[in-house]
């Protein structure tokens, strides 16, 4: 019991909705002194910038994609890296106009903030009429502006933007062995003669799910030695 020594000159009931009204404001207020990506957001004299390499068959000349990113409540635990700009470069000049105006565009896109990450699946769905091409490694890009859009997309991945689908430690392990199965039985047939050491099987079938040539069938089942899908669960 606490003994009261000052005179009463008012009073107020603490109700549990006046506890929460309380909490609510205090978070609002706190909420109040973050910062949000958005359009008034003044640009720095130095931001953090990342350089992608796009080299496609297309071209003997590779691009050069370079996003600019924004570091928001620096050094505060609601810390943000969050892109601010897009920058492509070639020697060349081909497609000069549009990768200007796509540049243009995506940097507002960045900096009018939110969720910006529907960019990525807009880019890839873009296709070439005169037909896409295969990477290094074997993954199908149905245009260059689809590639763009992916190397966006691993950007983001990067900064925490879009959540990293990495595939388990079981998964990469049952990847491996059913390629070494593979490989083994192919060693076998073609004994004798040199195989492909590619990154996959030099008779591999386009996923579907990753637009890689990296599918074999073993014991009856198509299953893909890239990301794992498989027609038999």
């Amino acid at each position: 019991m606490k003994k009261i020594e000052k005179p009463i000159v008012g009073y107020q009931v603490i109700t549990p909705e006046k506890r929460a009204e309380e909490a609510k404001a205090k978070e609002e207020a706190e909420k109040a002194d973050i910062v949000h990506m958005h359009e008034a957001v003044q640009r720095p004299e130095v931001l953090m910038g990342s350089t992608y390499k796009i080299k496609t068959p297309l071209s003997e000349h590779a691009l050069y994609v370079t996003i600019n990113d924004i570091i928001l409540n620096e050094g505060t635990e609601h810390e943000q890296r969050r892109p601010y700009e897009i920058f492509i470069n070639s020697k060349n000049m081909e497609h000069f106009q549009w990768v200007v105006a796509l540049t243009l565009l995506i940097s507002a896109v960045f900096r009018k903030g939110g969720d910006i990450t529907f960019i990525v699946d807009e880019l890839r769905a873009v296709f070439d009429p005169q037909g896409g091409y295969f990477k290094r490694g074997g993954k199908f890009m149905p245009s260059l502006v689809a590639e763009i859009g992916e190397v966006i997309e691993s950007h983001l991945k990067t900064i925490g933007m879009i959540e990293d689908e990495s595939l388990s430690e079981h998964q990469q392990a049952l990847i491996k062995e059913k390629r070494a199965q593979y490989e083994a039985r192919k060693a076998a047939e073609n004994s004798g003669t040199e195989t492909d050491k590619g990154d996959f099987p030099p008779d591999a079938q386009l996923c579907n799910k990753c637009n890689t040539k990296a599918a074999i069938i073993m014991d009856g089942c198509l299953t893909c030695l890239n990301c794992g899908d498989s027609k038999c669960g």
